[in-house]
């Protein structure tokens, strides 16, 4: 799929067949997040695939109780090392979430390229989610995604987005 495609046609999908996703599929939408850039390259991703239903159910239930996320095959809880560095001056030790951010958004177009479905979620217990999960004390939790294959057409032309305009400036703030 043209690269251009799998940006203009990506939507978030919040209904999934139960059909698993291939070991072939997902190694290459993980390979994905494995190669994206980060800072200084420290890599301070890891990603935790949760397929057993009970512990999905969980989790499900610890975002804000989202229980269509234990629908999908693969719930991925994507976490973040403290990289003890403060971006901007201001970022302290939350400074993971860029380069946390930069590799689970390669690993949702990969998604997309395969005809597999997810959406961002950012709504989740984190403490809650490290316990269940055994994360240790010095990472965080910073999105949680599924993966599966869409239940209904989820593909389509952009929604409604801002003009170039609306977003951006040459030189200066607006």
């Amino acid at each position: 799929m043209e690269f251009y495609e799998v940006i203009n046609t990506r939507r978030s999908v919040r209904s999934y067949r139960s059909d698993p996703i291939p070991d072939d599929v997902m190694g290459r939408i993980l390979d994905a997040a494995r190669v994206a850039p980060s800072g200084s390259n420290r890599q301070p991703w890891r990603y935790v695939l949760v397929k057993n239903p009970d512990v999905k159910k969980k989790v499900a239930n610890l975002c804000g109780g989202q229980t269509w996320i234990a629908s999908a095959p693969v719930v991925v809880v994507a976490c973040g090392l403290d990289i003890h560095y403060d971006r901007g001056g201001y970022m302290g030790p939350m400074s993971f979430l860029l380069d946390s951010a930069i590799g689970l958004t390669h690993l949702m177009l990969a998604a997309r390229a395969e005809g597999v479905g997810c959406c961002w979620i950012g709504l989740f217990d984190n403490d809650a989610l490290m316990d269940l999960l055994d994360i240790p004390p010095d990472w965080n939790v910073a999105a949680v995604m599924p993966l599966g294959w869409p239940k209904e057409p989820a593909w389509g032309p952009p929604v409604k987005r801002k003009t170039i305009e609306e977003i951006s400036s040459v030189d200066q703030w607006f």
